[in-house]
């Protein structure tokens, strides 16, 4: 059987906004985050719930522009806990300690 070979470039682009559709998904999403304990990483994904729910949205509910919004939630980002803590606050999320 002859193998295909697919170009990374080829595949479509995986946005996982689009399977952020209930908040038991959401909740199972940052609960996998956290565990990569990355902060960077924690950005990017409330950046994902953002979109799934509607920036403006979120960003009228935080008090910041949209686009300072995209900017603190893009891969790679590290915001500020302030700003954590406003998008958790906006998207109805808590991050909750446990221990270890």
């Amino acid at each position: 059987m002859k193998r295909k070979i697919v170009k990374a470039k080829a595949l479509p682009e995986f946005d996982a906004a689009e399977y952020l559709d209930s908040d038991q998904a959401i909740a199972e999403y940052l609960t996998l985050v956290l565990a990569e304990k990355d902060g960077s990483l924690l950005a990017a994904a409330l950046g994902d719930i953002a979109r799934a729910r509607g920036m403006s949205e979120i960003a009228d509910a935080t008090g910041l522009a949209r686009e300072a919004l995209y900017k603190a939630l893009r891969p790679g980002a590290q915001p500020r806990f302030d700003t954590v803590s406003r998008v958790c606050a906006a998207l109805g999320v808590r991050l909750v300690a446990e221990t270890a």
